[in-house]
């Protein structure tokens, strides 16, 4: 209970933190991006222990320094990779996740189609990109987090038209369904998609042109579209109506 006669700086003085059990914070960052048509996520192999010598995505303790700060200058310190667009992801904070102590990580995502080449740095002896079906059993929670960021990225292309940044300037509607394919992990009904993308208002432009050799299994020639003005795609292209068939 407040003393009326005690002062904020009183308090401060006689207060003593070691009332309560340490907590550390870090920061892990999901980078993610599609090469040679499949998605590939940025891991490192840890150099220390805990988990010295498994894969893991790059992070690190905070410093006197923002969360934002610390992501990028652990992805800078141990990946070499410089400004990139991170989104706070979410916070993980079992009790059990780190084996030295009570850590609590504040995760970030970068999805972007042109991430560079990473060069290992600070405390870890490799950094790379690897495709995602090869990323598993990583170290620390970082499985349950790699997750988190791939279903954040798989929204992001429900329900906005980010998937036109990993294609060219004028691009198929079948190179538009690779990306979501690469994605979502899972084959798409080629027509439905086609229908479903045609009908979001501002999603794509048609060129009035075409490729200069047919389209898919050696059929007419493909109409090319641009990308749209449409910010949010609304409907959005939910998973389920694309599946294949």
């Amino acid at each position: 209970m407040l003393r009326p006669s005690e002062s904020e700086k009183d308090f401060l003085a006689s207060y003593d933190p070691r009332a309560y059990a340490p907590v550390a914070v870090t920061v892990d960052v999901v980078a993610l991006t599609i090469r040679d048509g499949a998605l590939h996520v940025l891991l490192v192999e840890r150099g220390e222990h805990p988990f010295a010598g498994r894969r893991a995505l790059p992070g690190g303790f905070v410093r006197d320094e923002t969360l934002d700060e610390a992501a990028r200058r652990e992805l800078a310190e141990e990946t070499s990779m410089g400004k990139v667009h991170l989104e706070q992801l979410a916070t993980f904070g079992d009790p059990r996740r780190d084996p030295r102590m009570r850590v609590i990580s504040v995760a970030y995502l970068a999805f972007a189609p042109s991430l560079p080449d990473p060069r290992a740095g600070g405390d870890v002896s490799e950094a790379q990109w690897i495709p995602l079906n090869e990323a598993v059993d990583l170290a620390f929670d970082h499985d349950e987090i790699l997750a988190a960021g791939l279903e954040r990225a798989r929204a992001k292309l429900e329900y906005t038209p980010l998937a036109t940044a990993f294609v060219g300037p004028e691009f198929t509607i079948a190179e538009l369904r690779n990306v979501y394919a690469a994605v979502w992990g899972e084959q798409l009904h080629p027509g439905n998609f086609h229908r479903k993308v045609l009908s979001v208002p501002g999603f794509v432009e048609d060129t009035g042109a075409a490729t200069e050799k047919g389209g898919e299994r050696g059929g007419p020639r493909a109409r090319l579209y641009r990308a749209g003005n449409a910010q949010l795609l609304h409907p959005a292209l939910l998973r389920a109506s694309l599946r294949g068939r």
